[in-house]
Formats: structure tokens, C-alpha cells, sequence
């Protein structure tokens, strides 16, 4: 039997020292490196094997019955286990950590201050599409003014 509750703890506490490391380090090479390779890498990896023993039912979903994607009562069903909520929360972190990743990048290539990307990652990592909402309305003067908006 599968500790939901444990795998749940163990991707949440992956993804804080990734954030935590983004919001508070200084971005060397290595540390963005680990923060996609081990931090977003390694939640998809986790991610993408729930996933597959789901549907492949290898990993049982008996609180959620099948695994339906094409209805609401189908992916409520999913969400009713505990498998399933773990499974799409590490979906949630590993996007909305590479999200950071890309916002955090991106702002130290347009000059933008951490001071102000911060608020933004903390959005992001509490409320992924805000974050990036904010962080597209906050990069765009700097794009202008660099002449580029990639």
C-alpha cells in the first residue's frame, strides 16, 4: 500500500527548497540548474510514474473508481483519492516551478530586480497563473525598452 500522505509531504518539501533556493539564493548556474534538473525535473519524473501506474492500474485508485479525463465527474472522481490529489499537485508544483524558474531568468536577463521579482515568485509559487499574470504586466516596459520580447 502507497503512503499518499508521505509522497504528499515529500513533493511539497521538494518544491519549497527549490522555491525557497530560486527566491532566496543567488542564481548561479548550478543552483537553476538544480532547480530544473532536480526540482522541476524530478517532480515531473514523479509526476509522469503516478500518472502512468493510474491509468495503467497498477497504482489503484479505490477512493476515485477509473480514471476519466473527459468529464467533470470523471476528473472529480480522480480527485477523490488520495493517489489522485497527490499525483495532481505534483502536476501543479512541477509547472508552476518551472514557471519561477523562467520568471526568475527572465528577469535577471531584463535587469529587473530580485526585490520585485520576489513578490512575483511568491505569487507564483502560491498561486501559479497570478504570478505570471503579474510577471507578464511587470516585464513588458523592460522588454520594450531592451527591444525585444523574448
Amino acid at each position: 500500500m502507497i503512503d499518499w500522505n508521505a509522497w504528499f509531504s515529500m513533493v511539497n518539501l521538494l518544491a519549497l527548497i527549490a522555491w525557497a533556493g530560486l527566491i532566496l539564493l543567488p542564481r548561479w548556474p548550478a543552483l537553476l540548474s538544480g532547480v530544473l534538473y532536480l526540482g522541476v525535473g524530478l517532480l515531473c519524473l514523479i509526476y509522469a510514474a503516478g500518472l502512468m501506474g493510474l491509468l495503467s492500474g497498477l497504482i489503484p485508485n479505490p477512493d476515485g473508481g477509473g480514471t476519466d479525463f473527459t468529464s467533470i465527474a470523471g476528473v472529480r472522481a480522480i480527485f477523490a483519492s488520495d493517489a489522485g490529489v497527490t499525483i495532481g499537485w505534483t502536476h501543479y508544483l512541477a509547472f508552476d516551478l518551472f514557471v519561477g524558474l523562467w520568471i526568475a531568468r527572465d528577469g535577471d536577463a531584463k535587469n529587473i530586480s530580485r526585490l520585485l521579482q520576489a513578490p512575483v515568485l511568491l505569487a507564483t509559487f502560491m498561486a501559479g497563473p497570478l504570478g505570471l499574470g503579474l510577471w507578464l504586466l511587470i516585464r513588458e516596459p523592460a522588454a520594450r525598452k531592451q527591444g525585444r520580447f523574448r
